[in-house]
């Protein structure tokens, strides 16, 4: 297919945090034949580079494995030679280029501002599956997917899908094909380190930057952030009958959603002891639903068509509060606030969580008030 030419792309990380690769697979793409490949282990950047145990049994990689090769940062100017200009093709594009914007920014490097196009959404639009997943999609394209989680075998996988719609579809120039599903790029800011805002990503696990530091004693597994860990929803407790009631969170009903800083169990713990209730979705009963993921106060008053979060719960609640239910958004720096001393601290644990120096008398945000 003349003028089919991309680079896909995989990566495998350590840890829930985009910023940890510790692989990548590249496979280059020209008129609609591979022509090149590129792959390397990794270690993930300094201070971002432990290994969460659920990451590992998905592809292998162990801190071990990857002790002797070099960090991203220290491949990063190789890899770009080989995607050179190339727009980047990825399944599940959001993931891939997030990998690098993160990754850059706790590297310390400047952003050449990378292109990527979305295979699974190309997929989605010009198949008719039940999954969308790579293997099935993959298969659907006539690659066998023998070694999933190997990122050069999901890069091959990735612009063999492409690779099959454009035959299909009898389109070779790699943006016409994805502009006619109504496919955009996901492109990555161009910058010189450092850069003045960092990621949403990025801004978050800097709040809790030793969970991720290899070079620090793991804390307790109960004590790790759901960035770590596979998500728990944690028990909704009954409310604490001796709780305060002068307290903001006394007699609130909260429900969470996102990754946050602390375990969801432990938030779920915090607030049962101040007199709140809580629930694993949003109910008719909700007036407070935390957002975790990094989100700041700001992003979360914005109208509701350029409202930032898509989840199931934040548009439930959006929902709700059409129809007048009396629920306020908030972003887990607010609900920090709330929670004042009682808030676990943030630094690494020596034997286990204490409190920190946060001032106990604030209140809710002024949009969570009356």
């Amino acid at each position: 297919m003349r003028g089919l030419n991309f680079t896909a792309v995989d990566f495998e990380t350590a840890n829930g945090f985009r910023g940890s690769p510790c692989a990548i697979g590249l496979v280059k793409v020209r008129d609609g034949e591979e022509v090149d490949t590129y792959y390397s282990a990794m270690r993930p950047p300094e201070g971002f580079d432990r290994f969460d145990p659920h990451n590992v049994a998905i592809h292998g990689i162990t801190a071990e494995a990857v002790a002797q090769a070099p960090r991203f940062g220290e491949l990063f100017a190789e890899i770009h030679r080989f995607i050179g200009n190339d727009v980047l093709v990825a399944h599940n594009a959001g993931f891939d280029i997030e990998v690098f914007e993160a990754a850059l920014e706790v590297s310390g490097l400047d952003s050449p501002g990378l292109s990527c196009l979305c295979s699974v959404r190309l997929s989605r639009a010009n198949y008719q599956l039940p999954s969308h997943a790579l293997p099935k999609a993959a298969a659907e394209a006539g690659y066998h997917l023998t070694q999933h989680h190997y990122a050069l075998d999901d890069a091959r996988a990735s612009a063999a899908v492409v690779c099959d719609i454009a035959a299909r579809r009898a389109v070779g120039p790699t943006q016409r094909l994805f502009q006619e599903s109504g496919i955009a790029p996901r492109t990555m800011e161009s910058w010189q380190a450092p850069r003045t805002r960092e990621s949403r990503a990025t801004r978050q696990v800097r709040t809790m930057a030793h969970l991720f530091d290899a070079r620090l004693p793991a804390p307790q597994p109960r004590h790790m952030p759901d960035l770590m860990r596979w998500q728990d929803e944690g028990k909704n407790l009954p409310p604490s009958s001796v709780a305060d009631p002068s307290h903001p969170l006394f007699a609130q009903q909260l429900a969470f959603t996102g990754n946050l800083s602390i375990p969801r169990a432990e938030a779920k713990e915090l607030v049962a002891a101040l007199g709140a209730g809580t629930a694993s979705r949003v109910t008719a009963g909700t007036t407070l639903l935390v957002v975790g993921d990094g989100f700041e106060p700001w992003e979360l008053r914005d109208p509701e068509d350029s409202f930032p979060l898509r989840s199931s719960k934040a548009r439930d609640a959006l929902r709700r509060q059409r129809e007048g239910q009396p629920l306020t958004i908030i972003a887990e720096e607010e609900f920090r606030a709330l929670l004042g001393s009682r808030w676990p601290i943030s630094g690494p644990p020596a034997a286990g969580p204490t409190e920190a120096a946060v001032p106990t008398e604030a209140g809710l945000p002024l949009s969570a008030r009356g």
